[in-house]
């Protein structure tokens, strides 16, 4: 199945409305959704588990957490060689994430003291996709920054599988997580169940984790009954722009890489070599035919795997931006890619050069691979420990702060037709001037 061809040359930007997308999840997806929401809100736990028996065909009626003597055992029965992987990721996505930054400090000036605190949400629901693979990594991801940001209470969702019980390596990266809880159940209800809560999974604060355009859809749903984090995170995409020496295979297998994860997903290939784009597309192929995941590929290449031959590197950075994916991987001279950052403005997460392949970032450069798809890196960024934290600014106002600036503020309120406000400070510019309050 050959990359298909979009041949851009001597077109200009702006490519809105140019550029080919996945569809939109339909009218279908949200009704399905919205049903499933409205069950579990007015149902409960019962709802859960009929519909996990109907989409899943697993019967968890005998519970839904995960016992946590199941949890210890799945930790203790994995590879040692697949624990110790999972402890260092975690170590360095724990590390990353502590270093993004600190409040800033008191903001002083004219009188007036404005002081920034955070306070982490109190409890966290994250999601991690089960149904065509397992992703230890991504309860990594989603738990690491909600314990930088100091969220009090965790709870994990995961499908479960065909037989019901969850897979051990995911049970063990939650067991190294420091998971408080963990629930074998997915998709829409999942997302309501932590929503809504139901009678076995109280309710949180905020939701994380990727999910597919069932799970994104119901994020999108709950936005505002609970936070959720990340933007869209549903499935996964990626650019390659290469160029000319770029190795044919290199930017083929990291085309695959995010192709592998299903349909509905992304895998743009720009170049502005057109011998290039065929050696990549040959060798694409040559990696889709010899998957054991060659369903997967050819779900999501024959709708979004393209080839997009542009004019040169700039060219290919306007298309790139337009499309705003996922992963972005700049395939070129290190030094050349470092300069064309400058140009990147709507991209989940940048690789530079050809050792620097998404799939490290994937699981163990330290920055979140929880990254806004669908277009919404345009406003959206990776997961981070802020998305579990709100912010709060406290004001300290001196006396002189207040003869100074009270007036405008008197004469603001005013105009806006709000004499409250404007008697609030107007009492106390009086009191000051009559010395009647200390």
């Amino acid at each position: 199945m050959p990359l298909r061809i979009l041949d851009l040359r001597g077109t200009q930007p702006p490519f809105e409305g140019v550029l080919p997308r996945p569809a939109a999840p339909g009218a279908d997806v949200h009704d399905v959704v919205a049903r499933i929401l409205g069950q579990v809100r007015s149902e409960g736990d019962r709802a859960v588990v009929r519909c996990t028996a109907e989409l899943d065909g697993v019967d968890v009626s005998d519970g839904l957490r995960v016992p946590q003597s199941a949890i210890e055992q799945a930790r203790a029965a994995v590879d040692p060689a697949l624990a110790e992987a999972l402890e260092v990721a975690f170590g360095r996505i724990l590390d990353y994430h502590a270093h993004e930054g600190v409040p800033p400090d008191d903001l002083v000036g004219g009188g007036i003291t404005v002081g920034h605190v955070t306070r982490a949400v109190e409890r966290a629901g994250l999601y991690a996709p089960g149904g065509r693979a397992r992703y230890p990594s991504t309860v990594l991801m989603c738990a690491a920054p909600a314990r930088v940001a100091g969220v009090g209470s965790i709870a994990l969702c995961v499908p479960p599988a065909s037989d019901g019980p969850l897979d051990a390596a995911t049970l063990c990266a939650a067991a190294i997580a420091g998971v408080d809880e963990v629930y074998r159940i997915g998709g829409a209800q999942a997302i309501a169940a932590m929503a809504y809560g139901t009678e076995s999974v109280p309710a949180v604060d905020v939701i994380a984790g990727p999910g597919n355009a069932y799970v994104a859809e119901a994020k999108r749903q709950v936005s505002g009954v609970v936070g959720v984090a990340s933007a869209f995170a549903g499935p996964s995409e990626i650019v390659v722009v290469a160029g000319p020496d770029a190795p044919p295979g290199f930017a083929a297998v990291d085309l695959v890489v995010q192709a592998e994860h299903g349909p509905d997903g992304l895998a743009w290939l720009v170049c502005w070599d057109a011998a290039l784009a065929a050696a990549v597309s040959a060798e694409v192929d040559r990696i889709v035919a010899a998957s054991s995941r060659r369903a997967d590929l050819e779900s999501t290449l024959a709708a979004s795997g393209i080839a997009c031959l542009v004019d040169g590197p700039e060219h290919a950075l306007a298309v790139a931006n337009t499309i705003a994916p996922e992963h972005l991987q700049l395939m070129v001279p290190e030094a050349e890619g470092i300069a064309l950052v400058a140009g990147v403005h709507n991209a989940g997460a940048v690789f530079i050069g050809q050792w620097s392949p998404a799939s490290m970032g994937d699981y163990i450069a330290g920055p979140n691979h929880v990254l806004p798809t669908n277009r919404t890196a345009r406003f959206a960024s990776a997961l981070r420990a802020d998305d579990f934290r709100k912010h709060l600014h406290t004001v300290r106002i001196t006396p002189e702060a207040l003869r100074t600036l009270g007036p405008h503020v008197v004469t603001l309120a005013e105009s806006e037709g709000l004499p409250a406000h404007a008697d609030s400070v107007r009492r106390r510019l009086v009191a000051l001037e009559e010395g009647t309050v200390r």
